[in-house]
């Protein structure tokens, strides 16, 4: 009897039974998210070049991933300084090889000697290590002209993605009618719209001036913003200067615009400045939303809450993967700082080789060190490269019937407008495609070239648009540049 009744029991649990974790039970909030740059299109991409590792034949020899700003990743070379320090850093016996420059070492030991254990296999703190937050202070102070910065107010994180969720999770509050409304330019960069989706704050789109290359006009922020509060309580400002996708630098005039708006109706700045050394076009030029606040005197100097960030990714160090960044908050509530501080204690600690190198960015070889002169030109030919290519995708794109492109002033992207046959718009809509996803799509299976199409940052209705990062090496650039012209052309006729 005891027999059969463990049979049965034994039985009853190998019936398969439903998981505790599906679709309909997980977080719904982390279903709405999508994030275009890793989305259908790159993981094509990516079964492609497995594909063409297998032999298997395609109208192409290799796959361009022209989708996401990855410097390293398309061939830029690391900068020997910074790259000398976090060796050193890492394996600290390096120190006593005639290998590495006396300022590097220097420089090291110097670090070496704020870290715990002075290893930096050791904790930081949660804000940081706070020699390197000092260091960033003063580079702030140097870059805004003297304008005082305070190291407590600076907070290191693992890029500048990790620093942007964390103030967001601090301004996200309510239900329904109360919940926060996060205004975000469109196009935008989609951290923005996953990160409001997985928090379930309401987004609020304004939209960049094309026809002015992608101005900021305070009326459509004032119109997003009456609408907004028909069905949220919108309390959040979001700026991306340089643009990502869209290569813009914004005025200083237009940063006073924004300033203003933001003190009138009592919202949060948050100034996405990660691409402030990416500045090429003549006339174009980087300004701080800090500095240009404080230059602004009382009200706004006193009384703006903003909180500024910056990365080690982009720029002239391209150095996505050790994850490094800050966040610098003015005229942060005390009270409030205490809960982002802790917030980021939850985290533990950001990366340490990412500080390291975050201090490299912040306090460079001085003119009287050895390793000066190598790193100034190393710094320089790759912003000039960048300006040269910058340059040349605009005006490849502007020389296509059926494309045209706004200058890439700054960052690392052009965002081009591309035409679309009717055909080719109903032909997607069959399919159930956004009809620039059915383009980029057509373009990867035809050509091996990887961009996002721009239904993945927003867009006005009825246009259609693609970002494609201007990092591949010039010897790459020319040919893809030409292959996607001739594409687009032989698209149009196929779909007229």
């Amino acid at each position: 009897m005891a027999s059969r009744a463990g049979d049965h029991n034994q039985a009853a649990m190998n019936v398969l039974r439903e998981k505790v974790l599906t679709l309909d039970t997980m977080n719904p909030c982390v279903q709405r998210l999508e994030y275009a740059v890793r989305g259908p299109i790159v993981l094509r991409a990516l079964e492609l070049e497995a594909e063409l590792r297998q032999g298997v034949k395609k109208p192409f020899t290799e796959v361009i991933r022209a989708n996401v700003g990855d410097a390293q990743a398309m061939g830029q070379k690391p900068i020997t300084f910074l790259r000398q320090v976090l060796a050193l850093c890492i394996y600290p016996d390096l120190l006593n090889s005639p290998d590495f420059p006396e300022d590097a070492k220097r420089r090291a030991e110097r670090i070496l000697q704020a870290c715990g254990g002075h290893s930096l296999g050791a904790y930081s703190i949660s804000s940081g290590i706070q020699l390197i937050r000092e260091d960033v202070a003063q580079y702030i102070e140097r870059r805004d002209g003297g304008i005082p910065a305070d190291p407590n107010n600076i907070f290191l994180s693992m890029g500048a993605t990790d620093a942007i969720v964390t103030v967001l999770e601090l301004l996200v509050t309510g239900e329904g009618r109360t919940r926060t409304g996060v205004l975000i330019p469109i196009p935008q960069y989609p951290l923005y719209s996953a990160a409001l989706a997985e928090l379930n704050a309401v987004q609020v789109d304004y939209y960049l001036d094309e026809e002015r290359a992608w101005a900021v006009d305070v009326a459509e922020l004032r119109r997003a913003l009456h609408q907004a509060r028909d069905h949220c309580r919108p309390r959040v400002l979001c700026v991306i200067n340089p643009g990502n996708p869209t290569g813009h630098v914004q005025t200083r005039e237009c940063i006073e615009d924004m300033i203003r708006f933001a003190f009138e109706e009592r919202l949060f700045l948050l100034a996405d400045e990660v691409y402030q050394d990416n500045v090429y076009a003549e006339g174009s030029q980087f300004h701080s939303f800090k500095k240009v606040l404080m230059e602004m005197g009382p009200p706004y100097a006193v009384q703006q809450e903003l909180a500024s960030f910056h990365s080690i990714s982009k720029g002239y160090m391209g150095e996505c993967g050790f994850r490094g960044g800050y966040v610098e908050v003015v005229n942060m509530d005390a009270m409030v700082k205490q809960q982002l501080l802790k917030l980021r204690s939850v985290r533990l600690c950001p990366t340490t080789p990412g500080q390291v190198l975050l201090d490299m960015v912040v306090s460079p070889p001085a003119p009287s060190d050895p390793s000066f002169t190598q790193f100034q030109a190393e710094r320089r030919a790759v912003l000039a490269e960048l300006a040269a290519k910058a340059k040349l995708t605009e005006q490849v794109f502007n020389q296509a019937p059926g494309i045209r492109c706004n200058p890439v002033q700054g960052a690392m992207y052009s965002f081009p407008r591309v035409q679309l046959p009717p055909r080719a718009v109903r032909r997607a809509q069959e399919l159930g495609l956004a009809p620039d996803m059915f383009f980029c799509q057509r373009l990867l299976e035809e050509t091996g070239i990887c961009v996002v199409p721009g239904s993945g940052f927003g867009q006005r209705e009825g246009t259609y648009h693609f970002r494609m990062t201007i990092l591949p090496p010039m010897e790459k650039l020319r040919p893809l540049l030409e292959k996607l012209k001739q594409f687009h052309a032989r698209f149009t006729r196929e779909f007229s």
